[in-house]
C-alpha cells in the first residue's frame, strides 16, 4: 500500500520534472536569441527564472534518483557478495542516505527561513521559493530512503530465513 502511494508520488514528480525541463527551455532560448541575434531585447529576469527552475530540476531529479536507487550507489565487489551481503550493503547505503537526508531537512528549515526574508534582484520574487527546495528534498529523500531501507531489510530477513 505504502509502496503504491510512493510510486504514484514519484510518477507525479516525473511529470513535474518533465514540465519544468520543458519550461526551462523558454527563458534559456530567450537568453540565447537576445544575446546572439538581437531579434528580441535582453530580458534580465530570464536568467533568474532559469536559475529558479534549474534548482528545482536538480532537487526533484535527486528525489527521483533516491527513489530509483541511482542517487548514491557504491559498487564494492557486488558480484563477489552473497545475496545477503548485497542486501546488507544496500541497507547500509539507504541508512546513510536517510541520515544525510534528515540533516538536510532539519538544517534546511533554517536555511529556508533565511531565504524567506530575501527577494531576487530582477524578478522581486521571494527567495523562499528556492530555499524551500532544500528541506523539502531532504524530507522526501528521507521518506524514499526509509521505504527502500524497509524493502532491503525485509528482503534480507526473508533471505536469512530461507537459508536457515
Amino acid at each position: 500500500m505504502v509502496g503504491r502511494i510512493l510510486e504514484a508520488f514519484s510518477n507525479g514528480l516525473r511529470v513535474l520534472l518533465g514540465c519544468l525541463m520543458a519550461s526551462l527551455a523558454v527563458p534559456v532560448a530567450m537568453q540565447v536569441i537576445s544575446r546572439y541575434t538581437g531579434l528580441i531585447p535582453t530580458f534580465l529576469w530570464t536568467e533568474e527564472l532559469a536559475t529558479f527552475i534549474f534548482v528545482w530540476v536538480v532537487m526533484i531529479g535527486s528525489m527521483l534518483a533516491v527513489w530509483d536507487g541511482t542517487h548514491f550507489d557504491v559498487v564494492i565487489s557486488r558480484d563477489a557478495l552473497s545475496p545477503g551481503g548485497a542486501l546488507l550493503q544496500k541497507g547500509v547505503v539507504y541508512a546513510a542516505i536517510m541520515v544525510f537526508a534528515l540533516l538536510f531537512a532539519w538544517y534546511g528549515i533554517e536555511y529556508a527561513k533565511v531565504g524567506s526574508i530575501q527577494n531576487s534582484v530582477m524578478m522581486r520574487a521571494n527567495l523562499l521559493w528556492i530555499y524551500v527546495s532544500v528541506p523539502l528534498a531532504g524530507a522526501i529523500w528521507a521518506i524514499f530512503a526509509a521505504y527502500r531501507l524497509y524493502e532491503a531489510f525485509s528482503a534480507f530477513t526473508k533471505n536469512r530465513t530461507a537459508a536457515s
